[in-house]
């Protein structure tokens, strides 16, 4: 089964929780913390695999979800660190953030790989949490929660040239000609129902060429199956529009270049402008010679090459020119300027890390940096509780609190939990 998109949720590994402990052992007094950091929770990383052709081992996969770090020990032993999920898929794969539109990664070379959501650090542990001031800690950090993203995975098919016109036309009689594809060929419509890959040798060149399932009016609206698969077409280098020049099925050649043309400028303005050449087929048709005629006034500058595909008859040279343009026409990068980084380390511009909205009577404190503070302090000490505090008033929380009218007593909510502001 031919699986090109996939929706899914994805989970990162939190980080093992940091330990809170003292050294006691016998002539050693006052020994002093002795808890050791949580370790950090795996990444989910998304890695092209060249031998992948679909991504149907997704399908049925709602959600990922990656390990959790160790806890930190006593006589201050760290966690382990989780190993990372790799998750493997093909070439020309995409993945968006599935909330913004937003383009993750676009992997196009084999063994690329991308981190698609970043396991969080492990909680420190109160060795760590020691200073000057405060030399025992009673308390240590719970583990960062990993990232949780919902994300579109995309297959856009890596080839140099793209097999497109009406159904049966010939593209799949071509392809298993000058290939190695061995495609399923019948004389009925849409009998392609996935794109095939045929690699075509040369002596000078190889190249990858693509047969798309037939397009036809409407198909960037959702009509027939070609709309599934327009998509594709984005990668390659080249566009070959097989028309069958003999009119059998009574359509008009001409008008059926024009149909797919405009198909491809709604479903992308870019497809338009892509190297393209036309392939005149069933030559060997009572009109062919006649239509080609008609067709050629009407089609400038176009290279036009007349071809019978079932008996082999001109393919040599569609082969020849194909190898020549493939191997002058660079593979343009689809999202290079689009993908945006996953995970921000630090931000160098000035904003509040939180905001503050007011539900009746209660103030609803939210932002990311607040909220990983909270879920990663243990409040089962009243000095991890003045940390936390102390913490969120240097973030300048109260003092928007107190512009916005707070007075003692008034309560305040971070997530679900509710706190009674005391100045």
């Amino acid at each position: 089964m031919f699986v090109d998109e996939v929706v899914m949720t994805i989970e990162a590994g939190s980080g093992g929780d940091g330990c809170m402990a003292y050294r006691r052992e016998k002539y050693i007094p006052m020994g002093g913390p002795y808890g050791g950091n949580g370790g950090k929770g795996s990444d989910i990383i998304f890695k092209a695999d060249g031998g992948l052709k679909t991504l149907i081992d997704l399908r049925y996969q709602k959600k990922i979800r990656g390990n959790n770090g160790s806890n930190g020990e006593g006589k201050n032993k760290n966690g382990s660190n989780s190993d990372d999920i790799v998750i493997k898929v093909p070439v020309g794969t995409t993945i968006r953030d599935n909330d913004t539109g937003s383009v993750i990664a676009d992997l196009v070379k084999n063994n690329e790989e991308a981190v698609i959501a970043y396991g969080g650090r492990g909680g420190r542990g109160n060795v760590s949490l020691a200073t000057r001031s405060n030399p025992c800690p009673s308390y240590a950090e719970k583990g960062e929660p990993g990232e949780v993203r919902n994300i579109k995975v995309e297959l856009r098919m890596i080839a140099d040239v793209g097999l497109v016109g009406m159904p049966s036309v010939g593209k799949s009689t071509i392809l298993s000609m000058i290939s190695n594809a061995n495609p399923k060929i019948a004389s009925y419509h849409f009998t392609t129902l996935s794109p095939n890959l045929g690699v075509v040798k040369t002596e000078g060149n190889t190249f990858v060429v693509a047969d798309l399932p037939g397009l036809i009016e409407g198909a960037s609206l959702g009509v027939g199956l070609g709309h599934k698969f327009l998509k594709h077409i984005e990668r390659t280098k080249i566009i070959a529009h097989v028309i069958d020049m003999s009119g059998a099925e009574g359509r008009d050649p001409y008008e059926d270049y024009v149909t797919i043309r405009e198909e491809l400028g709604k479903f992308s303005s870019k497809l338009l402008s892509k190297p393209e050449i036309i392939i005149a087929n069933k030559m060997d048709g009572v009109n062919a010679k006649n239509n080609l005629a008609i067709f050629t006034e009407k089609v400038d500058n176009k290279k036009i090459f007349e071809v019978t595909a079932l008996i082999n008859a001109g393919l040599d040279k569609v082969i020849y020119e194909l190898a020549k343009m493939t191997k002058s026409i660079q593979r343009e990068e689809l999202y290079s300027s689009d993908v945006q980084e996953s995970h921000v380390l630090y931000k160098f511009k000035a904003e509040k890390p939180f905001s503050i909205v007011k539900d009746k009577d209660v103030f609803v404190i939210k932002g990311d940096a607040v909220e990983k503070l909270f879920r990663m302090t243990n409040f089962n000490t009243e000095e991890a509780y003045e940390r936390f505090s102390n913490k969120i008033r240097r973030m300048g929380i109260d003092d928007e609190l107190e512009k916005m009218g707070i007075v003692e007593g008034d309560t305040v909510r971070i997530f679900d939990f509710e706190f009674e502001w005391r100045k």
